[in-house]
């Protein structure tokens, strides 16, 4: 027991200096352990709290209501992934048949990306919500997917004929079919009886989470699978945004020993081992690129939005090493195999972060080199009715998120014949297909090169709206948009958004005519809100606010 103390403290501080250390290089973040296999028992623990909070995160209804785009780019890039990973790591001289399957293993971990560094940067670069940002995530959780299928037919690759295939169906069906059961009429009702109880409701879910865990091993299937069956059939409850809160502490606390344990099993790489590393690194590259760029290129998405999560899921997942893992114990991988492809992991989840958070810039560059070899752009499409009026607008509006989606749609109801003046400037191919189908004038470009928007007018326009917020801009400021606007048109009147109360004088001093700072217009709703409801009169508030949404046709909702 001593020992357990012993090596579990000397883990979680060296996890944290090392976490510390990373964390100031801006990375994601000596044998003195004395009992291996207790830190293994323990980091066991984390790979279930992992694959239990990706099974809470993915919504099977977010995934029907996904379209084309994302269901299309999910199933080329998994399986044009996995077939390219089996032909190269075959043709390479992994094992495949006779009790190893190497290659295959291999191919499978390459498929996967990573969900902790994807979602980490890009909820700190506020892309989540992008068009790319949502197409990446809808891979990722397609990607949790096929993990499922090869989980289920794993304890059978030894024999895998269709009997063999047949009973892991029915293993996996019986799974689903009894957790899907009763979370769907027995656990709504448990719920709901310790609903005002949180603690409960916590130890509730991971009660859940053990028992499905233990019942899929009952069925010779993995702990790990019965775990995510658990997180999904809980995702669409009420509490599950609670449960993950409260659980991601618990995740990240043991998921740290599972990635002390991995390391502890690491020897030092020979050059065998760190040579198949880096060609695992650079195939996942390469293979991101030619899997995931075309599918999106070809659905009409634009060479930036194509790009992007490409770029976004270059690495490879954490769920890919449970995998190797799982292969190893098995008898199935080679050790020197999983190994190589731990140090690949690290390698691309280094690498990775330091290309995401230079995507922007990587596109700009890309971009221009992608039209040198002849791929078209958006804004090159011969049949795009962009610029009909000859270039001369009355209202340039400048990037269009959320707050310029509601100017457009009020300019419709109420001032109809100004729509016809207006021309918007952004690279959301969402938007450039739906305001073209309205017969919105729209050029497509990035609003950060000053040639776009001399391209798209600005010197000719009498009003120059910039709706985007600081913290949503790419490469650019709306101070530096305000200086170019003012450069190219010295008479027109701009009007520019404030994320920061402090920005509207910089703002005003760059050359704005007008600033809004969207907080104090939500704060004066609020007030009259709060007015409102003391008098009695929220209701009558309520029926306003109906009739102003009623029949809005939102280019973004």
């Amino acid at each position: 027991m001593e020992e357990l103390i012993h090596d579990f403290a000397l883990s979680i501080v060296m996890a944290w200096v090392v976490g510390v250390a990373a964390s100031l290089i801006r990375q994601p973040g000596l044998r003195w352990i004395e009992s291996e296999h207790s830190i293994s028992t323990i980091a066991e623990l984390g790979l279930i709290f992992m694959l239990f909070m990706i099974g809470l995160e993915i919504d099977l209804k977010k995934i029907v209501r996904a379209g084309g785009v994302i269901l299309m780019t999910s199933a080329v890039q998994i399986l044009g992934s996995f077939a390219l990973a089996l032909a190269f790591f075959v043709g390479i001289g992994l094992t495949l048949g006779e009790g190893r399957f190497d290659a295959l293993y291999a191919a499978a971990a390459v498929s996967l990306s990573s969900t902790v560094i994807i979602v980490k940067v890009l909820y700190d670069k506020f892309e989540l919500d992008t068009l790319p940002g949502r197409v990446t995530l809808g891979v990722l959780v397609m990607q949790d997917l096929f993990a499922i299928l090869f989980l289920a037919l794993q304890p059978s690759l030894d024999n895998l004929h269709i009997d063999v295939v047949l009973l892991s169906v029915v293993r996996v069906g019986a799974l689903l079919a009894v957790v899907m059961l009763i979370s769907r009429f027995t656990l709504p009702h448990l719920f709901k009886l310790i609903a005002r109880m949180p603690e409960l409701v916590l130890v509730g879910a991971l009660a859940w989470c053990f028992a499905a865990a233990e019942f899929a091993a009952a069925l010779g299937l993995s702990r790990e699978m019965g775990a995510l069956v658990a997180g999904v059939s809980l995702s669409t409850f009420p509490y599950a945004l609670d449960v993950t809160a409260k659980v991601t502490s618990l995740r990240d606390f043991f998921i740290t020993l599972f990635f002390v344990a991995l390391g502890m099993t690491i020897p030092l790489p020979t050059g065998t081992v760190v040579g198949l590393a880096l060609t695992v690194a650079g195939f996942t590259l390469v293979s991101r690129f030619v899997t995931v760029f075309p599918p999106l290129y070809a659905m009409r998405q634009g060479l930036r939005a194509s790009l992007l999560p490409a770029i976004n899921l270059a690495q490879i997942s954490e769920f890919s090493l449970v995998l190797l893992q799982v292969g190893v114990q098995s008898g199935q991988v080679t050790p020197d195999i999983a190994n190589a492809m731990s140090l690949a992991f690290v390698i691309l989840a280094v690498l990775s972060t330091f290309m995401m958070m230079r995507s922007d810039r990587l596109t700009r560059l890309a971009i221009p080199a992608l039209k040198r070899i002849g791929l078209r752009d958006l804004d090159q499409g011969g049949a795009d009715a962009e610029d009909e009026t000859g270039g001369a607008h009355h209202v340039l509006i400048l990037g269009f998120f959320r707050m310029a989606s509601s100017l457009l749609s009020e300019i419709e109801r109420r001032r109809p014949a100004l729509l016809q003046q207006v021309c918007v400037v952004d690279f959301n191919p969402n938007v450039y297909h739906t305001l073209l189908d309205r017969g919105v004038t729209i050029h497509y470009g990035d609003i950060a090169h000053a040639d776009t928007l001399s391209h798209a007018g600005a010197a000719d326009a009498e009003i120059v709206i910039s709706t985007v917020p600081d913290s949503l801009l790419k490469g650019t400021t709306n101070e530096k948009l305000v200086r170019h606007v003012r450069m190219l048109n010295p008479s027109a009147k701009i009007i520019a958004t404030a994320d920061v109360l402090a920005d509207v004088q910089s703002l005003y001093n760059a050359g704005a005519d007008y600033v809004i700072v969207a907080r104090l217009a939500g704060a004066s709703e609020l007030i009259e809100a709060v007015t409102a409801a003391e008098a009695g009169l929220l209701g009558d508030m309520k029926a306003k606010l109906d009739a102003q949404l009623a029949d809005r046709r939102e280019i973004l909702p």
